[in-house]
């Protein structure tokens, strides 16, 4: 099953210096049937204006990854961790039993990002934050994981939860394959490009909920960056 959810169909809001788009349930945007998917909770779509942002605001108990499109975002939290993570890059907070934080973008343009919540394999802990430089050369046709709730992979952010935060860029006509489990939950967006996934057409920031496929055929209709969560 392949659900493609298009970006203009999309929830949101446009508050000025915030344009945010929601792929699941989120602030005033309720939708029964996009609680969630699997343990893929929230995926928002960020357009942040300069020298604006979030101040500080508590979480607890979520994961949160933050994939940086365009520009940079800003980060200090009750911590004391500050950091600066830009466009390709990806910051991860395990807020475990709370965690205070504030994300401005300080730059001269505006910040897209896509913000990302899995849901913890448990409630608790000592909360974490922590950033990492991912070069889109290195996801050059193939698909590279960014943040793991695996032990098994290597060279990620860790997070607290049964998914994996995954990125891959694709020239125009090439094609790339993905293989899962069918029972797991993926979800795929292209931060910029358009693709077919298995003769399925989905576009720039569209949302694809993909289960009960084995294996992804992905081709390029256009240069394109992906984004997939591949969730328990």
């Amino acid at each position: 099953m392949i659900d493609v959810r298009p970006y203009s169909g999309l929830g949101g809001a446009n508050h000025g210096w915030l344009n945010t788009k929601h792929h699941f349930s989120f602030a005033d945007y309720f939708e029964p049937k996009r609680m969630n998917w699997g343990a893929l909770r929230v995926w928002n779509d960020d357009e942040i204006e300069s020298n604006t942002g979030f101040p500080p605001h508590p979480h607890a108990n979520m994961e949160i990854i933050t994939y940086v499109r365009k520009g940079a975002i800003t980060h200090k939290d009750s911590l004391g961790n500050t950091g600066r993570t830009e466009a390709g890059d990806v910051q991860v907070m395990s807020t475990g039993t709370g965690i205070r934080h504030a994300e401005y973008n300080l730059e001269q343009g505006p910040t897209t990002l896509f913000q990302i919540w899995i849901l913890p394999r448990e409630n608790g802990g000592q909360p974490a934050w922590g950033t990492k430089p991912f070069p889109k050369g290195d996801r050059a046709g193939r698909f590279v994981t960014l943040a793991s709730g695996y032990k098994d992979d290597a060279d990620v952010l860790p997070i607290r939860g049964d998914a994996r935060v995954l990125g891959a860029t694709v020239k125009a006509g090439q094609k790339i394959e993905y293989k899962s489990d069918p029972k797991r939950h993926l979800y795929l967006v292209p931060a910029a490009g358009s693709v077919e996934i298995n003769g399925v057409h989905v576009g720039a920031r569209d949302g694809a909920a993909i289960t009960d496929v084995p294996s992804l055929e992905i081709k390029a209709l256009e240069d394109a960056e992906l984004v997939l969560v591949d969730a328990a």
